[in-house]
């Protein structure tokens, strides 16, 4: 197994960004950026041997640097959506960032996505190559109180796993959601998604008002186009809820340990994803607002062209008090581990 670093780009004050790629023994390798902690690329071999690139992004760090929605990136101080983009901690109350007409999405405006992380590589034996990222997001950013110290690291091993470990530390009680936003397409980004077949292990979602914020209530997924309990082909109910998927699951899990929660298969090329995580949620969205964005090698991402499954705590759950919680303390460490296993 073999990690390289490459100069990728740099920031207009001079900072220089760099390209880590991981590489295995069975053809499997991840481009990783410590610009936004952005996954590039995750190449992959499929059913004819063809080590097709499944995820969704660019070629250039200027493209990453523009507007994109989250491509690979990961995102927070807290992902997903906080409504009326405010919350109350200790009987004071914050107002964050509304970047999403009144409500928060993903952090902010500059939130973790588009911060340069410190990066280091390492090599654990014959069996695994990491890139360790960290990022110290300052007491007030993007309206959040606390200084907070970020690492993520990714991981990846001879059986294709590519894992995700993020960690966090608080001088001050905050909110801490962290996920990897990246877009999946097995089929070597070819098309779109919809005959990509899915599984998720839930038997509930988060319901979700015209604003897209939960409402509190917990339903039941059976007998709505929302239950994957049984694999089928994403499209074979989308359009009875367009513009598309964009939901959190409820799923079954132990903080202390890991949990197959989804799986995604595409027949076109033989290649199966499972996503297996310590978090209580998964989101699944199908890229409903990407629309004419021109990507790596030139291509042309429209509607459903990929599918994000993001582990993490509930959306909204600074405002939820029945949801699990996602309050930091000074002592306490924020931790979380997905891990995406690929095989064909």
């Amino acid at each position: 197994m073999t990690i390289e670093k490459q100069l990728f780009g740099t920031m207009p004050g001079g900072r220089e960004i760099f390209r880590y790629t991981l590489r295995n023994n069975h053809g499997m390798e991840v481009d990783i950026i410590n610009y936004g902690a952005i996954i590039t690329s995750i190449r992959m071999p499929g059913r004819n041997n063809d080590p097709g690139d499944v995820v969704l992004g660019f070629d250039t760090l200027e493209e990453y640097m523009g507007s994109h929605p989250y491509f690979g990136a990961m995102v927070g101080r807290v992902c997903n959506r906080i409504g009326k983009s405010r919350f109350e901690l200790e009987g004071k109350l914050y107002h964050i960032t509304a970047n999403e007409g009144l409500n928060h999405l993903h952090g902010g405006n500059a939130g973790f996505d588009k911060r340069v992380w410190s990066s280091r590589s390492e090599k654990s034996g014959d069996d695994q190559v990491s890139v360790h990222l960290g990022y110290e997001s300052q007491d007030g950013e993007e309206g959040y109180p606390g200084r907070l110290f970020t690492e993520v690291e990714y991981s990846l091993n001879d059986e294709n796993e590519l894992g995700i470990f993020c960690r966090a530390k608080t001088d001050k009680p905050t909110h801490v959601n962290l996920t990897n936003h990246s877009y999946f397409n097995l089929n070597s980004c070819e098309g779109n998604i919809l005959a990509h077949e899915l599984f998720i292990d839930a038997e509930r979602v988060t319901e979700l008002d015209r604003e897209s914020i939960p409402t509190g209530r917990i339903l039941q997924v059976s007998g709505t186009p929302y239950d994957f309990r049984e694999p089928r082909a994403i499209g074979e109910r989308i359009s009875e809820v367009s513009p598309g998927y964009d939901i959190n699951y409820v799923v079954d899990t132990n903080p202390n340990e890991l949990t197959r929660v989804a799986t995604l298969y595409d027949p076109s090329s033989g290649r199966i994803m499972e996503v297996l995580t310590s978090l209580p949620g998964i989101q699944l969205y199908t890229s409903n607002h990407v629309s004419g964005i021109k990507g790596k090698g030139g291509n042309i991402y429209e509607k459903h062209s990929a599918v994000c499954l993001e582990t993490q705590y509930f959306p909204d759950s600074a405002n939820q008090p029945s949801f699990p919680s996602t309050i930091l303390n000074p002592g306490d460490e924020f931790s979380a581990i997905t891990i995406y296993r690929f095989s064909r």
